[in-house]
């Protein structure tokens, strides 16, 4: 990768300014020494425990936290597009558009070539179909392009969501016995990182015990043979909004579920330096029967981080999990101009909140993509995104805060 992009400094402390000047710069691999000193230190910290990635040679620190340095490049965030042809395929169909590999390439093609999205984008999350697919306008594949135009390739590698038997529902993902192999191929293909997603849920008696130590074992596992195999692994625990929980639960149960990621990577002697947290926002279920603001909600947020986030991880990238722009924007920016003196990059990852409003503009178009009328919401989108990133966007009205949902009265007689 050659070439350097800058991205202006994020509002803030002096101390974070200084730890955000590496980033913006694609990865040139040349500061092996600096991180072989590092982790001599944590090493010489860690004897007789499991937390040593010596097994990592300089060289390969030096590229695995290159490239997580850049996609935690202030003010840019990762389009998250990964979907599988059968899902994305329900969202074609639902607005009358054919799902077919030329239409899943031309969608995405737009995602990624709209003028002026590599001034938002550090990074974007592909599913392995599109890493094989060409741009039109280059002749290039997918990950060389997006390469030129200063946004970072990666590739979604597991499986099918399995069902953990006796849970109530609780589950874990599939795909860790191949994972190696997969991760060869995508590398070739050009992806730099990869992005695992677990799924859990708050309800009576969960998570439990049984589902956080399965799905962050796994992560851990993964992230380590991504690091092997070099790649950047992002872990993405992702807690489920649907529910009634309030906003003191969900910090309890997000607390469970990173504390004990983070131990599990320390255990499995994982990079931590070369790693980005993909993460759910904490916040209450959507039938919540109890507002809150969004001050509230961005300090849960904050709190959850600073007890347990490890500060050697650069950059967390908050997914959507169903809040739509409007919310999560509110929502990154209010939990940006909290975090004053945290270390982490705070952006985002965001999928549904992005293209949802793009699909709905295929309605009534005979089957066709309107590309050009979704290039232009698609840059006003990403516009809203980077300002939330860095705390300089202006929610209205209640945007951002949680209202609980109406409460039917009844009929009268």
């Amino acid at each position: 990768l050659v070439g350097v992009w800058h991205r202006p400094q994020p509002l803030g402390t002096a101390a974070v300014r200084a730890r955000t000047t590496a980033r913006g710069v694609l990865p040139s691999f040349s500061r092996c020494k600096t991180i072989s000193s590092i982790s001599n230190r944590r090493n010489a910290m860690c004897v007789g425990a499991q937390c040593d990635d010596r097994h990592l040679s300089p060289e390969r620190k030096a590229e695995l936290k290159s490239v997580a340095d850049y996609i935690a490049t202030s003010g840019k965030g990762i389009t998250a597009c990964d979907e599988g042809p059968g899902t994305i395929g329900m969202r074609f169909e639902a607005v009358g558009v054919t799902n077919t590999e030329e239409n899943r390439r031309k969608y995405r093609q737009m995602l990624f070539e709209t003028p002026g999205a590599s001034d938002y984008l550090s990074a974007a999350i592909l599913d392995p179909e599109t890493l094989h697919q060409k741009s039109d306008t280059s002749g290039k594949l997918f990950p060389q392009a997006l390469k030129d135009m200063g946004i970072l390739p990666g590739v979604k590698p597991h499986l099918k969501v399995y069902t953990l038997p006796g849970t109530g529902g609780e589950t874990v993902m599939q795909g860790l016995d191949s994972l190696a192999a997969r991760l060869k191929e995508y590398k070739a293909a050009g992806a730099v990182f990869a992005k695992w997603r677990s799924p859990l849920i708050i309800g009576e008696g969960q998570p439990s015990e049984l589902a956080i130590r399965a799905n962050m074992e796994d992560l851990a596992r993964y992230a380590l043979i991504c690091q092997d195999e070099g790649l950047v692994p992002i872990v993405e625990p992702d807690v489920s909004l649907k529910g009634d929980h309030d906003l003191e639960t969900a910090i309890v149960a997000n607390l469970r579920i990173q504390s004990t990621l983070y131990k599990a990577m320390l255990d499995h002697g994982v990079y931590m330096e070369g790693t980005i947290l993909k993460v759910n926002m904490v916040n209450p279920g959507k039938s919540c029967p109890k507002p809150y603001t969004v001050e509230e909600i961005a300090e849960a947020n904050v709190d959850v981080l600073r007890q347990c986030m490890p500060v050697a991880i650069p950059g967390v990238n908050y997914l959507s999990g169903g809040q739509n722009l409007e919310d999560a924007a509110a929502r990154l920016t209010a939990i940006n101009k909290v975090n004053k003196n945290c270390p982490w990059n705070l952006s985002f990852s965001w999928s549904a909140a992005l293209q949802m409003p793009l699909f709905e503009l295929c309605r009534g178009k005979g089957g066709e993509i309107p590309l050009a009328e979704m290039e232009a919401l698609y840059a006003k989108e990403l516009k809203i995104a980077s300002d939330a990133a860095n705390g300089l966007h202006t929610p209205v009205g209640t945007e951002g805060a949680h209202v609980p949902p109406a409460v039917k009265q009844p009929v009268a007689a």
